[in-house]
């Protein structure tokens, strides 16, 4: 089996596995794949996963960029976008000298900012962020509609195989950096296959230092060189010089590509003055090392669902401070380590987390209850974050964690409003933060409101949610700025 082979069948598991993390609602993909997250470059680094990324920084320096063409998901999109563009016009790329200055000057704004903890445009050139952006905010909505359709099939004939989930618009703003990004890479893809991995992408910046000195390498036989052009021509990354027969291993991508299209056995992939060796020994050392490299992040994790938050009629309330979730510990540890994937967004069962809209942290995710509420039993946020973001919380840790408090709006509340009896918010509490007293004191007839112990309160969300008052509840919740358990 060839390389270019064994790079296909790898990053088509890979692409799927990633893909559906992203698109699965149920929390099933999670438990098989989430190690297919956790072993991103810039993800690992953030969590300080130590193992994974010494793993990632070895492949490379045995073989080359793998990691660009096998598991980076946004990698392996560009390549189908390649090749879609070589079925239009094949031999379509040419040789272009390295655009260092460019690429290292990207490098360096994007370190400072990520330094600072400037999350916006750190997001915007992440690459596993950029495609989980996409597909959470176009391809998710496109499988639930269609797992939708199969749910309402199964209710007609009394089968219980698919539910219903709700398709609904978390950020428009999301959205639409989301198919602009599409439209872009789509385009650079096509028409000029690794342009943005070349010369704007950190994590493939970072490893093309390691790639210049890794073991195995594209090689030139010049004996056997014709000087066709073909191995150029086929080149995504742009980096095979045909007429000096050489390869820039800054930027190659270990595709394999530029074997296949060599008509005259010239190229091989393997050690420097290598004689005799058969391709079929490296490839599949290079698969083995693969599989080995990524089962070593995998985690055994447990299934949770924290259930499916009721729908309500209810509008946002302007809160001072944001909402981050059980486990991020506290906005600057969010704001410091989320790359806005949206992994956790997508996975939320109760339709909680949101991308931000605050430039300062855009497309990080925040919490609102107009959907549901954060429900005490469910830890999936914390399960899937790949980048240390929202650490791994255990279920009883998080039903004391208090990541806000409840604040009670007098003139929402409906017994004062419209003269009914409620108790919505006391009832339904999980901490017991709120307690029903007399408006009046002094008048045994008079009204029952809520008063909530600010040192009990977790910030669940559950008197929000569930709170009748419309468009804008009487209680609503205000985001501490550091998480504290109580």
């Amino acid at each position: 089996m060839t390389l270019r082979k064994i790079r296909i069948i790898l990053a088509t598991v890979m692409c799927l596995g990633i893909t559906w993390l992203f698109l699965d609602f149920t929390g099933t993909a999670h438990h098989f794949l989430g190690w297919m997250a956790k072993v991103q470059l810039l993800e690992a680094v953030l969590a300080v996963n130590v193992a994974v990324v010494a793993v990632l920084v070895l492949l490379t320096l045995v073989f080359g960029r793998i990691y660009c063409s096998v598991i980076c998901p946004l990698g392996i999109m560009q390549d189908i976008f390649g090749w879609l563009g070589k079925r239009a016009k094949k031999n379509r790329y040419t040789y272009s000298k390295a655009l260092s200055l460019l690429r290292a000057a990207v490098f360096t704004g994007f370190l400072i900012l990520l330094v600072l903890g400037s999350g916006t445009l750190v997001q915007l050139l992440a690459p596993y962020s950029i495609f989980g952006r996409i597909a959470t905010n176009l391809l998710q909505p496109v499988w639930q509609a269609g797992n939708n359709v199969l749910a309402a099939i199964a209710e007609h004939y009394d089968s219980y195989a698919f539910y219903h989930s709700e398709v609904w618009l978390r950020s428009g703003i999301s959205l639409g950096i989301a198919a602009v990004t599409l439209a872009v890479l789509g385009v650079l893809a096509w028409r000029n296959g690794r342009t943005w991995c070349n010369t704007i992408c950190p994590v493939g910046t970072v490893l093309s230092i390691f790639a210049k000195f890794s073991w195995l390498k594209i090689r030139f036989d010049e004996d056997r060189c014709k000087n066709c052009s073909l191995c150029t021509k086929n080149c995504k990354a742009s980096c095979i010089d045909f007429k000096n027969h050489t390869v820039d291993y800054t930027r190659c991508v270990t595709c394999g590509d530029c074997i296949e299209s060599c008509r005259h056995g010239a190229l091989s992939y393997g050690r420097k003055q290598t004689q005799g060796e058969g391709l079929s020994r490296r490839s599949f050392l290079l698969s083995s090392a693969l599989l080995a490299g990524t089962a070593m992040a995998q985690k055994k994790d447990k299934m949770m669902d924290g259930g499916l938050a009721e729908i309500a009629d209810k509008v946002a309330p302007e809160r001072q401070t944001p909402l981050t979730p059980p486990g991020s510990l506290s906005a600057k540890n969010m704001a410091q380590h989320c790359t806005g994937c949206q992994l956790c967004i997508s996975e939320c069962p109760n339709q909680v987390l949101r991308p931000s809209s605050d430039l300062m942290h855009l497309m990080q995710p925040v919490m609102s209850y107009e959907r549901g509420y954060c429900r005490p039993e469910c830890t999936r946020c914390s399960e899937v974050c790949p980048a240390g973001a929202i650490k791994p919380i255990a279920r009883e840790v998080k039903a004391s964690t208090q990541i806000g408090h409840a604040v009670w709006i007098k003139k929402n509340c409906i017994p004062l409003t419209d003269g009914v009896s409620c108790g919505n918010c006391a009832r339904h509490c999980p901490t017991g933060a709120i307690e029903m007293v007399l408006s009046d004191p002094d008048d045994e007839a008079s009204a029952a409101i809520p008063v909530v112990n600010e040192a009990v309160c977790i910030g669940c969300g559950a008197c929000e949610n569930l709170c009748p008052a419309r468009p804008f509840s009487a209680i609503y919740v205000e985001g501490h700025e550091v998480h504290k358990e109580i």
